[in-house]
């Protein structure tokens, strides 16, 4: 499979499952939405390690260790094995699409261990995308913590993580590798997806730039409710962020650190370097915008609930050992 599976990278909320749908567009090529295979192996205690497990992963780690440092060819035997085992998954999920040729994993969380894949797959194809760090952020407090910034930044901070994690990605090449700035991408779709296929050794396929007219799996994780709102590439979201930081002092203070803690030259690599950073917010007609109004839909109302319910775990023990006794109580009905 080593040539045989191509990869889609970016940050969470970058465009992914846009840019994978419209690779997936193409008739040589199979994907499935995140199917976070290599993720897990990255942290088996050889190279990176997990914080918790329900066995001991310290000792683990070091046990693995000195397993793999008495193999006949050491740590290439490690990598041969990890590899065996995403190399069935891919080659047998391949072969239940007859005429399809390569297979897509389109996994954002690959962001992150991308030195580990690429000593997996070091000859396959390596798509990456990026995005204005903060059209990213935006997109993943508005969509996952219904607005609350704050929340979102304390779960998770993805612009101090991604942009260095990718950018190094791009800059060492440690693998084939083809970057797309997603502005760049949504604003003339066509030429570039044509570099794309070339870039994969395919013949070009004009026509799967209208992904929406193309059948695709939905199982897995992803954002098909965002994606299934166009059948191409638009542009309608790439300012979108603007209008929800100019008139609020608290997000413009919580970007502004974001952006001072990641180092320009690889804010440089991103596409959007620091001194162009704040343009779109400053290109605003009179510096101010008004965001869209709200859409109050299910999926928004399940998020609202979810941040309001975290919100008083975090400061209520009571209610933290309630649900941790209901957890319990459903493990032991759910029981075997």
């Amino acid at each position: 499979m080593k040539e045989k599976v191509t990869f889609v990278v970016g940050s969470p909320r970058s465009g992914s499952t846009m840019l994978a749908r419209m690779i997936g567009s193409h008739s040589k090529i199979y994907g499935r939405p995140e199917p976070h295979l290599l993720t897990p192996l990255a942290h088996l205690g050889y190279y990176d390690n997990v914080e918790k497990a329900p066995y001991d992963h310290i000792l683990a780690a070091e046990s693995v260790r000195a397993f793999v440092e008495d193999l006949p060819g050491g740590e290439q035997d490690y990598i041969d094995a990890c590899r065996a085992y995403t190399d069935t998954l891919y080659g047998r999920m391949l072969s239940s699409a007859p005429g399809k040729e390569l297979f897509l994993d389109k996994t954002p969380a690959y962001s992150l261990v991308l030195d580990f894949i690429a000593r997996i797959y070091p000859h396959a194809k390596y798509t990456v995308l990026t995005r204005h760090p903060l059209a990213v952020f935006s997109s993943f407090a508005e969509s996952f913590f219904a607005g609350d910034w704050q929340a979102a930044h304390d779960y998770n901070p993805i612009v101090e993580r991604y942009v260095p994690a990718l950018a190094k990605f791009i800059r060492e090449k440690k693998a084939p590798c083809y970057h797309v700035v997603y502005e760049k991408l949504v604003a003339d779709p066509e030429p570039m997806l044509k570099e794309i296929f070339g870039f994969m050794g395919l013949e070009h396929e004009s026509e799967a730039v209208n992904y929406g007219e193309h059948k695709h799996v939905e199982k897995g994780l992803g954002d098909p409710i965002g994606v299934a709102k166009h059948s191409r590439p638009s542009t309608e979201s790439i300012h979108k962020w603007t209008a929800e930081i100019a008139n609020d002092p608290a997000r413009m203070a919580l970007c502004k650190q974001m952006i001072q803690r990641v180092d320009p030259a690889d804010l440089a690599i991103w596409g959007h370097p620091l001194e162009t950073i704040w343009q779109p917010l400053e290109e605003l007609d009179g510096g101010t915008a008004k965001p869209k109004k709200k859409v109050f839909d299910r999926y928004t109302m399940q998020r609202k609930a979810i941040v309001a319910v975290r919100k008083r775990v975090g400061r209520s023990p009571r209610l933290r050992k309630l649900l941790t006794t209901v957890r319990l109580g459903a493990d032991v009905l759910l029981r075997d």
